[in-house]
């Protein structure tokens, strides 16, 4: 039995030698800023935002390629960034001068949009285009080892994992740069008002930011299931911590522990490796709803007894 466990641990390292790392470095750095964002998103309510802004970048995307032709274009990410925008506003503008509620709004703004890139994509830029629409939708973390590479420091390293790392950094920059803001408007948008903050702004700058991220994250995971990337992390974290810098930590720690268990998940399984990641940080989630140290069921549980019977 322990001859047979050895192999399960070893089978993808055996199979896909260092790509099996690349995989892994691949996932958490797509994980990773999601999370991060995704835990300020969870704790302002708007984790269904996350799933508007994340399809709604897609016309942005599809318009900024009908001017430049080129996937790699930095016009792209900012096509995103502005469809995310214009995703935001819509919802504030139907919320408030509607009756429609805000979680009917956020249906209303990401599912009208996500069709407008779907019609974009077809009708306008014709078949001749290099834009998977199942790229789109469910990525291509999987197909990571055939990507082109770059020489860094004699080391090949594929071009996607060096955009990523530098979305991650960039990611844990602002974050770092803008914590005590971003704290404060999360928590009470009046007090960071007294402060001198702009909450509308910085709640833009926010949106911009996962729709930046997001954009980033396509090829990798999609834009469904990168939903998942940007509420598990932040969720599982939440049920384990009250204290936010705790928080942000735990979530990347998820993040690792997703990418990890994803690539051991598409190795076993043959499965897809996007969804093997969103899979392995599903169950971390419910292993945090049971065993977390803050609203843990178990830990509930034990409190409970113990206030019972004190002897």
């Amino acid at each position: 039995m322990m001859e047979t466990l050895i192999e399960y641990i070893t089978r993808p390292w055996d199979i896909l030698g260092w790509g099996a790392l690349w995989l892994i470095l691949m996932a958490f750095l797509v994980a990773l800023p999601c999370g991060q964002v995704g835990s300020f998103l969870i704790l302002r309510r708007m984790a269904l935002t996350g799933d508007a802004i994340s399809h709604s970048v897609f016309p942005g995307v599809v318009i900024a390629f009908m001017f430049t032709g080129d996937l790699g274009s930095p016009w792209l990410i900012v096509g995103a960034g502005l469809a995310g925008l214009a995703s935001t506003v819509i919802i504030e503008l139907i919320h408030k001068w509607t009756r429609v509620k805000q979680d009917a709004a956020t249906g209303i703004s990401f599912t009208a949009l996500f069709a407008l890139g779907v019609v974009l994509m077809e009708v306008m830029l014709g078949q001749n285009v290099d834009l998977d629409l199942e790229c789109v939708l469910h990525g291509r973390l999987g197909l990571l080892l055939e990507a082109d590479t770059m020489d860094l420091l004699g080391l090949l390293v594929p071009s996607p994992v060096v955009v990523m790392a530098g979305v991650s950094a960039c990611t844990l920059l602002l974050v770092t740069v803008f914590y005590r803001v971003l704290m404060l408007s999360s928590f009470d948008a009046g007090l960071a008002a007294s402060y001198g903050y702009k909450p509308a702004l910085i709640h833009y700058g926010l949106m911009f930011t996962v729709s930046f991220i997001v954009v980033a994250a396509f090829q990798a995971v999609g834009a469904i299931l990168v939903i998942a990337l940007l509420i598990l992390p932040g969720a599982s974290a939440y049920l384990c911590t009250h204290r936010l810098k705790i928080m942000l930590v735990l979530a990347a720690v998820h993040a690792l522990l997703s990418a990890i268990g994803g690539m051991y998940l598409h190795v076993w399984f043959d499965s897809n490796m996007s969804a093997s990641v969103v899979v392995s940080g599903g169950v971390l989630f419910v292993l945090a709803w049971l065993l977390g140290p803050v609203d843990g069921v178990l830990w509930r549980w034990m409190k409970d007894d113990l206030v019972e019977d004190p002897n």
